[in-house]
């Protein structure tokens, strides 16, 4: 049992590890091996707190690392990607690297300044992490986007760059006015008092899951269509099908009074 209570954490952990590469990668513009490694870091984020409730060993301490990693993995690697992005749709903001041996002019501002707006995006998922450790409503259910969908959402669009680089889809992605938007709509959902319904399965039967199982379905089915350029839409779709969900719910119990 002592050894048990340690493997969610070590999978958290993992994810933790997942993430810093991601940031490195991030950080040197290798957004699709910075893409690998989050969607590497949140695949074990859905399961370190699978592993601890199977295990029965949840704890306080796995909350708090939990989300320490998530900060990173969805967090920070989210708003570098984003500033990231700004750089290439910016005029003019290209920068090169300095050689830091030299000792020269380390103290010069070397960033686009405008660029650093998509560091928004990890501001606003730290403090949507912080409103979740301390939120009692959000045991079985999220209130706002959470951070591992709001990461996908972002990572999605070096990948579209790249490997579906449609001159409508591109023009969209690199147009700065686009990118800054995305950034307020992607920092309003994080926080947003918004019910969205949780991922994470609890059990296994199709009764009680049949909403995840059935929105999982329909997420592998528009995957294998539209590939990258699914993402986004099935963000949308997640968020949509929860008002659905919860409003159906919600009358459900006013017609049982």
């Amino acid at each position: 049992m002592s050894l048990a209570k340690h493997v969610p954490n070590a999978i958290t952990l993992i994810n933790l590890l997942s993430g810093s590469i991601g940031a490195i990668f991030a950080v040197q513009g290798d957004l699709v091996m910075a893409a690998i490694f989050v969607a590497l870091g949140i695949f074990f984020d859905f399961f370190d707190g699978l592993a601890a409730r199977a295990l029965n060993v949840k704890s306080e301490l796995g909350l708090q690392l939990d989300s320490l990693a998530d900060m990173v993995t969805s967090g920070l690697v989210p708003g570098i990607v984003m500033y990231q992005l700004f750089r290439q749709a910016l005029p003019g903001s290209a920068v090169q690297p300095k050689d830091w041996t030299t000792g020269q002019d380390v103290l010069e501002w070397n960033l686009p300044v405008l660029a650093l707006f998509g560091l928004l995006v990890t501001l606003a998922s730290g403090y949507r992490l912080a409103k979740f450790n301390i939120d009692e409503r959000q045991t079985d259910s999220f209130i706002g986007l959470p951070t591992p969908a709001n990461a996908l959402l972002i990572l999605s669009l070096p990948l579209i760059l790249i490997f579906q680089p449609q001159p409508i889809l591109v023009d969209i992605i690199l147009n700065p006015w686009f990118l800054a938007a995305l950034t307020v709509f992607s920092c309003f959902m994080l926080n947003a008092e918004i019910p969205l319904f949780a991922l994470k399965f609890s059990s296994w039967g199709f009764s009680e899951n049949k909403v995840r199982y059935l929105f999982l379905i329909f997420c592998v089915i528009l995957l294998i269509f539209l590939q990258f350029a699914a993402i986004p839409l099935i963000i949308i779709s997640y968020v949509i099908v929860s008002m659905v969900t919860n409003r159906g719910d919600e009358e459900a119990v006013v017609e049982s009074r």
